[in-house]
């Protein structure tokens, strides 16, 4: 029932998927008068589809508090308890992101080894693209939780990624060793002294390098950072159109220019890279951006059909029990 347009992007999105994936089953979770009517030419794949009927929906600019106290028959309520009951593999949602993260931290609680969850999702590279974390729900960190974002991030980039020994960076304002605050200084030396492929610190410029797999950070430098990547790709499609549109010229040189631009919005569309992990949760949770429409959504789910063929938790729990082992 979440994000900006609700039911008629999620229901389609994933009705469309599983109509591709046999494999996949869902359970939509809202208000079944809503849902109901976006099942028609989908009865072929019925037998894999049930509604579960919430009664209440956690308004996209409530507050976490109000939303795990207030609306415990929420949709959002309803789906993470699923998972915690063993009945869905993962939940995806398009809802409000900070209700989402606390109800998913109050009903299914954190890993053993990890204090906070994190926000997590691949951003477009030279090479491909990287992994980010964390990307809003942790504003202020200390170096422990740094590390144990470092441990979740590589996890995950293993394991989707197929990387042996994902290379672990942490965002500074500079490469040296003497840069940064105390806390990412203090958060290098553990990641230094750990099992991980630690390469040192990256500067902004440096995530599009891809000089690490997956980047570290706090929740308040990682959104900062995710924004003004999403802007800058906005700003380069606003100027590219402009320049294209203006005179014969522009319009002929867009013409001949056409595939590579394309290509080149194909690369950038942030509807690839849609569906942020909440990792370090005790169950699988994915966040789709609010706006996505069923591409994106489509994307999200996808992502969390990857998390559950790889046991993404099971993973991060091996690895810190290495870790502190």
């Amino acid at each position: 029932m979440g994000g900006d347009i609700g039911v008629a992007v999620c229901v389609p999105a994933g009705l469309t998927l599983a109509r591709q994936r046999h494999e996949l089953s869902l359970i939509l979770v809202g208000q079944t008068e809503k849902i109901e009517p976006l099942l028609q030419g989908f009865e072929d794949i019925e037998s894999r589809v049930r509604i579960v009927d919430a009664r209440e929906v956690v308004g996209m600019d409530e507050s976490p508090a109000d939303a795990l106290r207030k609306k415990k028959n929420s949709s959002l309520r309803f789906a993470i308890d699923l998972v915690r009951r063993g009945e869905a593999d993962a939940c995806v949602s398009a809802g409000n992101t900070g209700a989402l993260m606390a109800t998913g931290r109050f009903v299914l609680k954190t890993l053993p080894g990890i204090s906070r969850p994190a926000i997590m999702t691949a951003v477009p590279t030279m090479q491909g693209h990287a992994h980010m974390l964390d990307l809003g729900a942790n504003t202020n960190c200390s170096p422990e939780n740094l590390f144990q974002f470092a441990v979740m991030g590589s996890v995950v980039a293993s394991q989707i990624e197929n990387i042996s020994r994902p290379r672990i960076g942490l965002l500074n304002i500079g490469v040296e060793d003497i840069k940064g605050n105390d806390t990412v200084r203090e958060a290098a030396a553990l990641l230094g002294a750990s099992v991980l492929n630690y390469v040192g610190f990256v500067e902004g410029d440096h995530i599009f390098e891809q000089k690490a797999d997956v980047v570290v950070c706090d929740g308040f430098s990682g959104n900062v950072a995710l924004k003004s990547i999403e802007g800058t790709s906005r700003l380069i499609t606003h100027y590219l159109r402009q320049e294209f549109k203006s005179g014969l010229y522009g319009k002929l040189a867009g013409m001949i220019a056409r595939p590579v631009l394309n290509s080149l919005g194909t690369k950038l569309d942030p509807r690839r890279y849609n569906g942020a992990s909440l990792v370090g949760l005790n169950g699988i949770v994915i966040k789709s951006h609010g706006g996505a429409d069923e591409i994106a959504f489509q994307q999200a789910i996808q992502t969390a059909m990857i998390e559950v063929e790889k046991a993404v938790p099971d993973q991060i729990r091996k690895m810190l029990e290495e870790q502190t082992g």
